[in-house]
């Protein structure tokens, strides 16, 4: 009898020293836990204040005075002059809060020049920030001449053989209506980590446009990664000789569904090793963006060449855009 009990005391101050460890160690552990997840949520809330700070930029470099929502025009111009304002007589009639008589343009050749019309140009017309006076215009393939109104501002394109007035305004509808943006909801899954490939030498691609016109621009490379275990490549361009990012425009298998049908833009950083060296490209599809066809008939966006054209899905970034609910 007494040997049983000294066995059965000598069992419960074992449990009791190993109760005793575990409920050392036991807090610890818990708090090791508890600290990763800490770290973790935190890591993952920065990302998300991030991505919310990014997205709510995006709306309002949209809905800015000069932004996408209040192009209201895009009116070609045809040799000779092009007078310009709200009145019926006009070659280009604008909308809106606009002068009867803006002015004319006379386009010879390549050459354009903004003139008065009869009794002068109005009170409040500006040519680069100065009263309007008679003079050349520059196109966008120069340092663009920008004529202005309280509420409008015109601007020369360059496209192909013919120039053509792009014409905001805003306090146009399609800004004073703005309700924000759709997103997906971010996911780490579509922030990739791709293999740079580079071209040697870099040639250039022709880029189509959606008003049928062609863009020759620099194409350094691909870039091919994984997702949902299907390898892809795509392929970037330079926007300009002096871009310091690629330029991703493409189309996946959501435009059927949910994104524009058209195409979205990614923009990223250089390669690691830069464009002429095989190296590696982070791209953050949680950023695809809409281009500005997407919110009006007057822009003249590019398509994406046939190899960005995906059969894949890619269910990130920015939706479709609904201009009323």
């Amino acid at each position: 009898m007494m040997i049983q009990l000294r066995k059965d005391l000598r069992f419960l101050t074992i449990a009791a020293i190993v109760l005793m460890v575990i409920g050392a160690i036991a807090p610890q552990s818990a708090i090791g836990a508890a600290h990763g997840k800490a770290a973790t949520a935190g890591g993952g809330s920065k990302e998300m204040r991030d991505e919310a700070d990014w997205r709510a930029e995006r709306a309002r470099q949209l809905s800015a005075p000069d932004g996408w929502l209040t192009l209201v025009g895009l009116e070609w111009l045809k040799p000779g002059k092009n007078t310009i304002g709200l009145a019926v007589d006009n070659t280009i009639r604008l909308k809106g809060h606009a002068p009867e008589h803006l002015g004319a343009i006379e386009v010879e050749g390549s050459q354009l020049k903004l003139v008065a019309p009869e009794g002068g140009f109005p009170k409040f017309l500006f040519l680069d920030g100065q009263a309007a006076h008679e003079g050349p215009l520059v196109s966008d393939d120069g340092k663009q001449s920008l004529i202005s109104t309280e509420n409008l501002s015109i601007v020369v394109l360059h496209r192909g053989d013919r120039f053509a007035l792009r014409i905001k305004d805003s306090q146009s509808p399609t800004r004073t209506a703005f309700r924000g943006l759709h997103w997906y909801p971010a996911e780490a899954k579509y922030r990739v980590t791709a293999k740079w490939i580079p071209f040697v030498p870099a040639h250039t691609e022709k880029i189509p446009t959606i008003i049928g016109t062609t863009l020759d621009m620099p194409a350094p490379g691909l870039a091919e990664f994984t997702l949902d275990g299907k390898t892809v490549q795509i392929e970037p361009v330079l926007e300009d000789p002096s871009a310091k990012e690629l330029f991703f425009i493409l189309r996946d298998a959501t435009s059927h569904t949910t994104t524009y049908q058209s195409a979205r833009f990614l923009y990223a950083d250089f390669p690691d090793h830069g464009l002429d060296q095989p190296g590696t490209v982070v791209l953050d599809f949680n950023r695809l963006r809409n281009p500005p066809c997407a919110y009006t008939p007057y822009a003249t966006c590019p398509l994406p060449p046939y190899i960005n054209r995906l059969a894949i899905s890619i269910p990130a970034g920015e939706q479709r855009y609904k201009d009323r609910e």
